[in-house]
């Protein structure tokens, strides 16, 4: 019975349109704004409290735990993963020499 039905036609299209005769290929791109150093209309400088360069330094080097070697140090390691295994078994031998870690700062 299915040998006797009849095959439907299918007619495959693009999801995509084609492209228009005329139509420019940067249509969709956003225009460039123009930076302006201006504050909006309704806001006013005096809003603002004075402008104080390097505010947060002090905070910011409390906090911070960033490390940076010397190029000949790093020179020595392929990666930071390499860096952070030499410096992991360096405090294991300190652990158990009895050494007390120390920062500096």
């Amino acid at each position: 019975m299915w040998s006797r039905m009849q095959r439907a036609t299918m007619s495959f299209e693009l999801s995509l349109p084609a492209r228009q005769p005329g139509q420019r290929e940067s249509s969709m791109k956003k225009t460039k704004k123009i930076a302006t150093d201006e504050l909006r209309p309704d806001y006013r400088r005096s809003d603002f409290g004075a402008l104080v360069r390097w505010k947060f330094i002090k905070r910011l080097h409390t906090s911070s735990n960033v490390i940076v070697l010397e190029p000949e140090v790093a020179g020595l390691f392929p990666n930071a993963a390499a860096v952070n295994s030499a410096l992991r078994s360096l405090a294991e031998i300190a652990k158990r020499a009895g050494a007390a870690p120390r920062r500096s700062r």
